[in-house]
């Protein structure tokens, strides 16, 4: 598909109204791809992190694709009348297009917005282009041989770098069409709300896995390197698990543990190490609990295995708020309690059933009476300090009308003269 210019032609081409039309036509089909892409291109701002993976690959790829498809169309259109010259020349182009934006998504996908991120891409992208322009030229044919004459020991054999450079090249491209297909994947689990959402996370992420191993395992076996090759690697790696990386395993083996069972969950209340708050994100390795100050704690999922967890929406998001109140004993404690009741009551967070407010005599302790009032929320993730304020205010107003007095801590001190006169002793002692 790929020829060297034939320069006598390029000027034919450019000196006949058939070759600037043909040109035209070129430079029309890219003006087109280009405005399909900006009219159509898939937008990502709403979007959660797993429908970005597969949006990004289709956004990168509208644009050479639909150039490349206008190009082949009317590369086979205008054959009819005329043999096309920089129609040809425009087919290798959208393809390297392609190429490079498929390539750089791989990259992105494996290693994210690395810092040599930008650098490596600039010069992927000027390989490419580079690549092209010689092949044009008719130079890379003599690139191709040298670079195949260069031989490089692997074990036994030899492998040459033309080869190697093949090799990397569908690996990217495997890559990318995993991460491409295992986003589109990640995107319906996603949306498939008659799943629970922990099952929807460890499809998402199984399959990516799985599509990933399936795709470098076939770009492996593509180029010829011999699979069997791998079990000395697997064996390495067999006792670097097993040796050095014992904490790292147990923590991704127990957060598919976790996934599975859904004993936690996204949007839980959980406390966990001495930490309170609510479950943010659940991955593989680690839980995200972010408490209600707004502090996050990444814990590790062999912690919330190995220790007790409390979780407090476990079956209900439904948690009892316990306060406590002291009158004095001259007061009348049938009103004491009938107030507590009613400032339960006259807040809107506190549920009326199917457990409503009540309130208890606790204890008569030294100073007082001990009352305490039991309410329940059906939020705790938003706090309850709030609550608890609101509520012990509307007492306080209710007691001072109602002549209820709070005691204070009171002590009652006796000096007791303790010294006896010292009968004289008598002069016979």
């Amino acid at each position: 598909m790929l020829t060297s210019i034939d320069y006598s032609r390029v000027e034919t081409a450019l000196t006949s109204p058939t070759g600037w039309v043909e040109l035209g036509i070129a430079l029309a089909c890219f003006a087109i791809g280009w405005a399909v892409d900006r009219r159509f291109s898939l937008k990502r701002d709403n979007a959660t992190e797993v429908v970005r993976v597969g949006l990004g690959g289709v956004n990168r790829v509208i644009f050479p694709l639909v150039s490349l498809a206008l190009v082949v169309a009317m590369t086979a259109l205008f054959g009819r009348f005329h043999p096309p010259f920089f129609l040809t020349l425009a087919l290798p182009l959208a393809i390297a297009l392609a190429l490079i934006r498929l390539i750089v998504y791989a990259l992105r996908g494996l290693f994210g917005n690395a810092p040599w991120m930008k650098a490596s891409e600039r010069a992927l992208s000027f390989a490419i282009w580079g690549l092209v322009v010689l092949y044009f030229f008719g130079v890379t044919q003599d690139v191709r041989q040298q670079l195949d004459d260069m031989q490089i020991p692997v074990g036994r054999g030899h492998v040459s770098v033309l080869e190697i450079g093949k090799g990397m090249l569908v690996v990217m491209l495997t890559i990318a069409a995993a991460l491409w297909i295992s986003g589109f994947i990640e995107q319906r689990l996603t949306r498939a709300d008659t799943l629970d959402i922990n099952l929807r996370v460890v499809l998402s992420k199984f399959m990516r896995a799985l599509l990933l191993v399936i795709g470098i395992l076939f770009a492996l076996q593509a180029v010829g390197i011999d699979l069997t090759l791998l079990s000395v690697f697997g064996g390495a790696l067999g006792v670097g698990i097993g040796l050095g990386l014992q904490k790292l395993a147990s923590n991704y083996i127990a957060g598919f543990t976790i996934l599975l069972d859904r004993s936690i969950r996204m949007g839980d209340m959980i406390t966990v190490d001495g930490r309170h708050g609510i479950v943010t994100s659940v991955t593989s390795r680690y839980v995200v609990v972010r408490s209600l100050d707004g502090v996050e704690a990444i814990v590790p999922n062999e912690t919330l295995i190995t220790t007790t967890v409390l979780n407090h929406s476990y079956t209900s998001k439904n948690i009892r708020i316990a306060l406590s109140v002291q009158i004095s004993y001259d007061s009348d404690i049938d009103a004491a309690l009938r107030i507590l009741t009613d400032a339960a009551h006259a807040h809107p967070r506190v549920l009326k059933a199917p457990e409503p407010p009540a309130a208890f005599v606790v204890r008569f302790a030294d100073n007082g009476i001990d009352l305490e009032l039991g309410l329940w929320v059906g939020d705790p993730e938003n706090g309850q300090l709030e609550l608890k304020s609101a509520i012990n205010r509307y007492i306080l107003r209710a007691f001072a009308e109602h002549g209820i007095r709070i005691p204070f801590p009171q002590r009652e001190t006796r000096i007791v003269d303790l010294r006896t006169p010292v009968p004289p002793r008598s002069p016979d002692a």
